[in-house]
């Protein structure tokens, strides 16, 4: 295979998976994983700094969509808007296709301490990163703070919905009921 081999990335994503399944998330190498999907190391750490990053990287992905579509928001929204903004926007991300991908991640994470604690670590960044976009559209600390926890629950709880839904089911209705389920919730407390 040529050294820019089309879809590599895609390539080494699913022989990652397949090898994860078959052996183990620790018994697979970044060599395993390349020699699989038809590449060398190298086009490997070209797409992921290491195997954990093949489980983790949409997490990247997916905080780049929310920060996005809030910064690209009218200024003076209401912080729920602005979370609606982002949920609705992961849709982008978040496509039947990429469905299955996301039940094989979800299996492996959970049989591993390590992937929990990191995936649990980008879940705190991609917090963060809400909370900043929302402070840079003028929202306040508290209410940036708690816009960005509310968004992160209303993905979770969606993502959670949206796995077991059918097929062609798309994320952001889900996440966008999740987020008025939680509103009218936390306003119960």
């Amino acid at each position: 295979m040529g050294r820019w081999a089309p879809n590599s990335r895609e390539r080494l994503e699913a022989a990652a998976f397949d090898l994860f399944e078959e052996r183990g998330y620790e018994s697979t190498t970044v060599a395993q994983i390349a020699e699989r999907a038809g590449l060398n190391r190298a086009t490997f750490f070209r797409h992921f700094a290491d195997k954990r990053e093949v489980i983790l990287a949409g997490e990247d992905v997916l905080e780049g969509v929310f920060v996005d579509a809030i910064s690209a928001a009218d200024p003076g929204s209401e912080p729920t808007e602005y979370v609606r903004l982002g949920l609705t926007a992961a849709d982008a991300v978040m496509t039947p296709p990429r469905r299955t991908l996301a039940l094989r991640r979800v299996a492996v994470v959970a049989g591993n301490e390590e992937l929990q604690e990191r995936g649990q670590l980008k879940f705190a960044h991609l917090t963060a990163s809400i909370a900043a976009a929302l402070r840079e559209k003028g929202v306040d600390e508290l209410s940036a703070r708690l816009a960005a926890e509310l968004a992160l629950l209303a993905f979770r709880v969606g993502f959670e919905r949206w796995v077991r839904a059918r097929e062609d089911d798309a994320f952001a209705p889900l996440a966008l009921a999740a987020l008025d389920e939680l509103r009218e919730r936390m306003l119960r407390l």
